[in-house]
């Protein structure tokens, strides 16, 4: 897949996790954990799951807006058939979880994409050396349902090296309204 595509089936990547010794909400890389591995399949296989995606932990708008407006509409989501929201980053486990906590985050799972690879194969890998980054993912969100994409809202303007971070329509209040359109 280069892009994300309306009906394509999300492709089968198996993430490097950390698996906690108790089960907490929430939590896909806990410090104090194993090495485990998460696939899409078991991700997505007979769920309706929101993906958002976002350059990097602890920067400023995923840490300020994108991430805390998902996790505020968690239960919204939730009445509405949603079973799973995920954030995904190119970042490894070990920052994932030390942001999950530094956010407070309760209710979205925090995915790392350490390598990239997810976000590669679903087109969405873009540069940004200039901002010192190396490979990142580009802004977007997307509804699933049982592995096939049912909607993308991604970031205009997707290039390498991009000057700006434009956040204007993968944002939860922006998916929160298609999902209320479906019902």
């Amino acid at each position: 897949m280069s892009e994300l595509t309306i009906g394509a089936q999300i492709p089968e990547v198996t993430f490097k996790v950390r698996v906690p010794h108790e089960v907490q909400t929430g939590v896909c890389s806990a410090i104090d954990a194993e090495w485990g591995e998460l696939s899409t399949s078991e991700m997505f296989g007979g769920k309706k799951v929101i993906v958002f995606a976002l350059p990097g932990a602890y920067t400023p708008t995923c840490s300020s807006t994108h991430l805390p407006g998902y996790e505020a509409k968690y239960d919204e989501f939730k009445a509405l058939g949603v079973d799973e929201i995920y954030c995904v980053s190119v970042n490894d486990p070990f920052v994932m979880y030390e942001w999950g906590r530094a956010q407070d985050v309760k209710n979205v799972k925090l995915i790392p994409d350490g390598s990239g690879e997810f976000t590669e194969k679903i087109g969405m890998l873009v540069a940004k050396d200039n901002l010192g980054f190396g490979r990142r993912s580009w802004r977007y969100s997307m509804f699933v349902d049982n592995g096939e994409i049912k909607k993308v809202f991604s970031e205009g303007g997707k290039v390498d090296n991009c000057e700006t971070d434009p956040f204007e329509v993968s944002d939860a209040g922006t998916m929160l309204a298609y999902l209320k359109e479906q019902v």
